[in-house]
């Protein structure tokens, strides 16, 4: 699925949440069934720098699509690992071009979860978004 199709689908997951309490609810949902990373890659090489809870993420080639990127990732930090989560779900096996195409600043703010996030979490969640197009524009230039 392309990452407009995969926006959709967390766009739908989302719609029928009707109050914050039970978005935030979905969001620790989402985290709590990351798969948890290998403990050499809690690194310093993979954390993510800007976000006040410790995040790692971890690009690699996607072993189902050429060129694609396949992305994994944890949080120390329930609600933000949640984000890892939709971030995973929006980027994992995408084409980079398609990954720094998208706008995911607008995305989170069309699905209201940019305005329910503390000025800390949003400074993270932008730490993570940078991080991914980051790794997705060096993959485009190799």
């Amino acid at each position: 699925m392309s990452v407009a199709e995969q926006a959709a689908s967390l766009r739908d997951d989302v719609s029928f949440l009707d109050d914050w309490e039970a978005r935030f609810a979905h969001l620790i949902d989402l985290g709590k069934a990351l798969p948890p990373l290998r403990r050499e890659e809690y690194s310093e090489e993979n954390k993510v720098r800007g976000c006040s809870s410790q995040v790692w993420l971890v690009a690699e080639p996607s072993p189902d699509i050429p060129g694609a990127l396949r992305f994994r990732g944890a949080s120390d930090a329930m609600i933000v690992a949640g984000l890892v989560a939709m971030l995973l779900h929006l980027f994992s096996d995408q084409q980079p071009e398609d990954i720094v195409a998208f706008d995911a600043p607008a995305f989170f703010r069309e699905i209201g979860i940019a305005d329910a996030l503390t000025p800390q979490r949003s400074n993270g969640l932008a730490s993570m978004l940078a991080r991914i197009r980051a790794i997705a524009s060096a993959a485009q230039r190799s």
